[in-house]
């Protein structure tokens, strides 16, 4: 009888609801209304607005498992219900594995991950304080220099860890958290990191959606990038113009130098995001002190190194130094599979695993990786805490394979490897299509 009372709309009728003011999804069969709720949402609208209209269920499962967000959803019911939902063999094993590490307790089980780094920082930055400051040899500068990039390192794994779970007893903590490993200690902003990171997210290796894989003029990893496409992210043309072709004609090449200095890019996003852009920010203010709070403090450490010829040696080892952790971001998809357009939801695993790729270390090197080895496994389950990514690889590896999911795991030099092989084919195929390079071979 409840059965016959409830109201059915189809898919279509669902896909017509994508409207910021008139947005629908679907979970588990049931839809809810999530106009209003978008703009309170702690992981911003983006999400709702990029799987508007569709069903959800995995993508939910993905960032609220057990029942972390049952106590919103119920006020969100529209009464209707999705009619003949079709579930794919891969989400059914995919929500039956969530479950399963839900009721294993993996993804509360932080152990003490978040006070063991902390106090790695806090000895480190005494460390380099003190080598700076109490040191007149030049070798004990450039070891306080490697020092602070191992710190930066560290910092940006809590600040990624608490921007994914709480690492504190509460919210407001896990916040301090954010502010103090992001914008005090590194300089980048935790709110630029969590709005290009959702997005990161939910759009894996989407050339047109994933912020992460638009790095024109400098880099691209594909060849669609020579269309000039538009960046729904950035919502602006991608060009391929005459000074991108001979950039990235070079990629491969200057793919190392680059990461030395990325930093400076990070340093000039915070920036543009905090004090130029009008863009809404949660917490500006604290997120332009904190970075105050960087500035002051790095400034007068380099200008405490006697000299100009250290300092700028100081700099350079200590962004060279923390130019590995950005490598190691490439590493994790720029040799992935890529695709254009909007995600789906009913292809988040496949899209998920087929964009990743799972660095090998040893169990006594995950201090250096952040957990970011296991990118496979953060990206299938972003909510569990990196402490339990070694455990759970086994599982979700069986999971890909039964599935015929894509899982690579390479070593740290296959996967430095892999990527400039990537870079690599596309700097062939720009310099094909650069007009000047052609001319030059054309006449000897």
């Amino acid at each position: 009888m409840d059965s016959q009372k409830k109201k059915y709309i189809t898919s279509d009728e669902l896909a017509t609801h994508t409207h910021p003011h008139d947005l629908w999804i679907s979970i588990h069969g049931a839809i809810y209304d999530v106009t209003h709720w978008a703009h309170i949402h702690p992981g911003g609208a983006t999400p709702l607005l990029t799987f508007a209209g569709q069903d959800v269920t995995d993508v939910f499962t993905a960032f609220h498992p057990g029942e972390t967000a049952s106590p919103h959803l119920h006020r969100l019911l529209t009464g209707h219900h999705l009619q003949n939902p079709t579930v794919s063999a891969v989400s059914q094993d995919y929500r039956t594995l969530s479950s399963h590490f839900s009721q294993l307790g993996l993804f509360h089980s932080k152990g003490h991950v978040a006070l063991l780094t902390l106090t790695s920082i806090a000895l480190l930055l005494l460390a380099v304080f003190y080598g700076v400051l109490r040191c007149s040899s030049a070798w004990a500068h450039m070891g306080s220099a490697v020092l602070l990039g191992l710190l930066w390192m560290q910092s940006s794994y809590v600040g990624h860890d608490s921007g994914h779970y709480q690492v504190m007893k509460n919210r407001n903590l896990n916040q301090f958290a954010q502010i103090l490993c992001g914008n005090c200690l590194t300089g980048i902003s935790i709110a630029w990191w969590k709005w290009t990171h959702n997005a990161h997210h939910l759009s894996c290796n989407s050339l047109d959606h994933d912020p992460d894989l638009q790095h024109m003029p400098v880099f691209a990893v594909s060849p669609v990038f020579f269309n000039s496409i538009t960046s729904s992210f950035y919502g602006k043309k991608l060009n391929f113009d005459p000074i991108s072709r001979f950039l990235i004609s070079h990629q491969h090449l200057t793919f190392y130098p680059v990461m030395c200095f990325a930093r400076i890019n990070l340093f000039v996003q915070t920036i543009h995001l905090l004090v130029f852009s009008n863009r809404k920010v949660q917490n500006r203010g604290m997120n332009i002190a904190g970075v105050v709070v960087f500035w002051v403090w790095f400034s007068a450490l380099v200008r405490w190194v006697p000299n100009w010829w250290e300092r700028v040696m100081f700099v350079m080892v200590s962004f060279g130094v923390t130019s590995i952790q950005h490598v190691q971001f490439c590493l994790n998809h720029f040799g992935g599979e890529v695709y254009v357009g909007s995600p789906r939801g009913n292809e988040w695993c496949e899209k998920q695993s087929s964009g990743s790729l799972d660095i090998e270390c040893w169990v006594w090197m995950d201090w250096f990786f952040g957990g970011l080895q296991f990118q496979i496994e953060h990206h299938l389950f972003p909510r569990i805490p990196r402490c339990q990514l070694r455990r759970i690889a086994p599982m979700v590896k069986g999971f890909c394979e039964k599935h015929g999911l894509g899982y690579r795991r390479l070593s740290f030099w296959e996967a430095n490897v892999w990527t400039v092989r990537t870079l690599r084919n596309a700097a062939m195929e720009a310099r094909k299509r650069n007009l000047l390079w052609e001319a030059l071979n054309t006449h000897g």
